[in-house]
């Protein structure tokens, strides 16, 4: 155990070849087998006979424009969990769903089943999705504006809690002899009536083993922030810089505590894509050869989502073309937006550096270097109220995964900095995080 009894947070994020853009060229990749469910059970058994606290899986209700040159193709993420639950027993199941491009009733059942299915292993990243595209899969004429989507899910945020709840702990009797087979009394309709959402409920599932799954959220734009501290049980959140990561993890505990929360009932993970080799110049080497395999083509369009400017025309190795981009048009409230910003604002790359920059992790925080180097990078960061834990997201899969596993989790052991196994068996035990009560137990107990 560290010092001061705190221990690392670390969850697989696991992306269709691997995180960085070209990861599916390079020769050790498997990218026949990112439809395969084989190859994602096999990663979930890794990470788990890692001690790891979740695997997550992202996603987004369209299809990126560069399919072209990137591995964009993905299952389902609930469908997809389940799978793995079925091959797993202790390691946390984390899949995103918008809260823009679905019915509430429909992800409560869907997360309520994978909680029952898994023993407790849920947790639901909670996105409003960023991806204009998605408006016409839904029969929507545009994408509603960043503020509108944090408004919505809000009450939507409200809806699912009400359905999680509608069933108190003890309303499944399932007494035999009596005839008896739930507490009607304890199972309630929760009539909400609001300005998006009418739900009856209650919900068809009875209450899961955590209570309800683990509520995770991934924006750090000021609605983000806002939506994370009074909502979120853990962050995913994105940083170049320790000093960026303390200003955001400080941010965060500072406000849940303004909410009456406690603040370590919140994990802050930032991703971390590392590049590990046994020398800093073999560490260097990878990530360069990985990134000669980089297609421009599709790292302009990637940039130009993030930008909402295409800079296609420009030259890759002059400046970027700063004026170019509005940082006060309907983009400039997203977080990767000014975390793109940042860099270039920072570090004044050309066009060519940045798309380098963000083919590696999207704008997560990359690093090279040998075993000892990422292991000290991430215990300053975890001792210096920046992180809680990392979302490790190897560059490519699954060599890039297997070395951290082989070469870097043994470092975090000595160091006392992560667990050797598992203390509990479900995600909110990994996690150290209270099992909330049903607010309609809470009112019946207070009126008692």
């Amino acid at each position: 155990m560290s010092e001061t009894g705190r221990q690392l947070a670390l969850n697989l994020f696991i992306y269709p070849g691997g995180h960085h853009e070209a990861a599916w060229r390079y020769r050790e990749s498997e990218p026949r087998r990112v439809l395969d469910i084989g190859y994602y059970q096999e990663l979930a058994r890794r990470a788990e006979a890692a001690k790891f606290d979740a695997i997550f899986f992202a996603d987004g209700p369209s299809l990126p424009e560069n399919i072209r040159y990137s591995a964009r193709v993905r299952f389902e993420p609930v469908t997809w969990l389940t799978a793995i639950a079925a091959v797993t027993s202790r390691i946390g199941l984390i899949g995103t769903a918008s809260t823009t491009y679905t019915e509430p009733y429909n992800l409560a059942r869907l997360f309520a089943s994978l909680d029952h299915i898994s023993h407790g292993r849920a947790g639901w990243n909670i996105v409003t999705t960023s991806d204009a595209g998605a408006a016409q899969n839904f029969g929507l004429p545009e994408h509603p504006p960043h503020g509108e989507r944090y408004d919505k899910a809000r009450e939507f945020l409200d809806v699912v809690t009400k359905l999680w709840d509608s069933w108190e702990d003890d309303a499944l009797v399932a007494d035999a002899a009596s005839g008896v087979f739930a507490d009607g009394d304890k199972v309630h309709r929760i009539d909400h009536v609001g300005r998006h959402y009418r739900v009856r409920g209650p919900l068809n599932v009875a209450r899961s083993p955590q209570g309800r799954p683990v509520y995770v959220q991934a924006g750090s734009s000021e609605d983000g922030r806002s939506f994370a501290a009074r909502h979120a049980e853990a962050i995913f959140t994105a940083h170049q810089t320790l000093a960026s990561a303390q200003a955001f993890y400080a941010d965060i505990k500072t406000r849940a505590a303004a909410l009456g929360r406690r603040p370590e009932h919140i994990r802050v993970l930032p991703g971390l894509s590392p590049f590990i080799g046994s020398t800093q110049a073999e560490a260097d080497r990878l990530e360069e050869e990985i990134d000669a395999l980089i297609q421009p083509a599709a790292s302009l369009e990637q940039l130009k989502r993030m930008l909402g400017v295409d800079l296609s025309g420009h030259d890759l190795d002059g400046p970027v073309p700063r004026h170019l981009i509005d940082t006060r048009g309907p983009n400039g409230a997203a977080s990767r937006f000014q975390l793109v910003v940042d860099i270039i604002d920072r570090e004044k790359p050309t066009l060519r550096g940045l798309i380098k920059r963000l083919a590696g992790a999207r704008g997560h925080w990359v690093l090279a270097g040998t075993p000892d180097r990422i292991a000290d990078a991430m215990q300053t960061w975890f001792e210096s109220g920046a992180a809680d834990g990392f979302n490790v997201m190897p560059p490519w899969l699954t060599g890039g995964f297997d070395v951290f596993v082989a070469e870097v989790v043994p470092i975090l052991r000595r160091r006392g900095l992560f667990r050797e196994d598992y203390a509990g068996t479900t995600l909110r035990d990994h996690y150290g995080l209270p099992r909330p009560e049903s607010g309609y137990a809470l009112t019946r107990r207070r009126s008692a």
